[in-house]
């Protein structure tokens, strides 16, 4: 069975004031330093951290890793009266960001200077296993067109300052300022695809591949297609269900597709970012406009052989009868605060880093590489 893994970034939250802070002294050293099933890390801003799983084979395992990482990184958040929030922006900001000590994080805040400022960013990378170089390019292909429905889907990030954005995906907006956001190209071979990286890297654009913010990509360190539209989610069922929309898309070689370039791919994705699923998206399929669940829909329908290879098609029906009933993240955390105030969105945001049982040791550990790891 194709692996999978999944990558999961978190924003620390003050409780009160849901603005991100820096935990103290030695926290985040402790977390990452714990070996445990996954593996936590650094991230590019110190208040934010990273859990990534180990590659996986099915969606019970991806959920229980999912599960005890988060678990592990709300107690440590819980101890310094913080909250570790599964959401693709904070809702207040301080404009104050510090970047994580690191070399290769050095070298990419001087490269986008006054961009790392407000760029409280967090998304949900899947890597998807596919061995040969060629495939992968088929792969990032077939995924492209579809890039605009998973974001609608997954769109976890309406607030900005303290103030409603207006959109479901803030953070898709905030990507956008990045050099290679977006849709990437539709490249020939897996020839085109090096060429084509190594000229952004020769222009300046990108200081090396991994630097790549396409909503998906050919991971520089794995035999993987990287997704990576993806808001950061509430909860460990969310990310697992777009973890495996991912693989099917990948993997599913029989699907027809529309022509609709990257500007229509582009358009959609705004549309998706500012709209959710009430927008109207480019079918892929047919290059028709249509409701973001209609499409939504033959999606499921394209990837159906896939999902049931798997396992995973009742699993993803019933995800999708339970996001119409209950909304998107980006619907969810409006409605909390609609309802409760920025106490029912903290009480949202905590409930998806839940204290785990038994509580963690924080023993002293070896010392955790010095960058961040994508999991295969």
């Amino acid at each position: 069975m194709a692996r999978f893994g999944i990558e999961e970034e978190f924003l620390f939250l003050d409780e009160h004031s849901l603005a991100p802070v820096i935990l103290a002294a030695g926290t985040r050293e402790r977390i990452t330093r714990m070996r445990t099933g996954g593996e936590v890390t650094q991230e590019y801003l110190t208040s934010q951290i990273e859990c990534l799983t180990e590659p996986v084979a099915t969606a019970a395992d991806a959920e229980e890793q999912l599960r005890h990482l988060r678990g592990l990184i709300g107690w440590h958040a819980g101890e310094q009266h913080a909250i570790a929030a599964g959401t693709g922006t904070a809702f207040a900001t301080t404009r104050t960001s510090t970047v994580s000590p690191s070399p290769h994080y050095d070298g990419v805040s001087e490269h986008l200077a006054h961009l790392t400022r407000d760029h409280e960013v967090n998304g949900l990378h899947v890597h998807v296993e596919v061995t040969d170089d060629e495939e992968r390019v088929r792969a990032l292909n077939r995924v492209r067109g579809w890039l605009p429905v998973l974001l609608a889907l997954s769109g976890n990030s309406p607030f900005a300052s303290g103030r409603d954005s207006g959109f479901a995906s803030w953070r898709s907006i905030l990507i956008r300022r990045l050099p290679t956001s977006w849709t990437p190209p539709r490249f020939h071979d897996f020839d085109d695809y090096s060429t084509q990286v190594r000229r952004l890297i020769d222009l300046g654009a990108i200081t090396e591949s991994s630097s790549l913010a396409w909503a998906a990509r050919i991971s520089a360190r794995y035999p993987t297609v990287e997704v990576r539209v993806f808001d950061a989610q509430l909860t460990a069922e969310d990310s697992v269900l777009a973890a495996l929309l991912a693989r099917a898309l990948v993997l599913t070689t029989d699907q027809p597709q529309a022509d609709v370039g990257v500007d229509g791919i582009d358009a959609s994705l705004w549309t998706a970012a500012r709209h959710g699923m009430s927008a109207r998206l480019l079918d892929p399929t047919t290059g028709e406009i249509d409701d973001a669940w209609a499409i939504a829909d033959r999606m499921r329908a394209a990837i159906a052989p896939a999902l049931h290879e798997f396992g995973d098609d009742d699993r993803v029906g019933a995800a999708f009868d339970l996001l119409r009933a209950r909304g998107t993240g980006a619907e969810r955390q409006r409605r909390a605060v609609a309802e409760e105030g920025t106490d029912g969105l903290a009480r949202l945001l905590r409930a998806g880093t839940p204290l785990p049982h038994p509580v963690p040791r924080t023993d002293p550990l070896p010392e955790p590489h010095q960058e961040p790891v994508p999991a295969p």
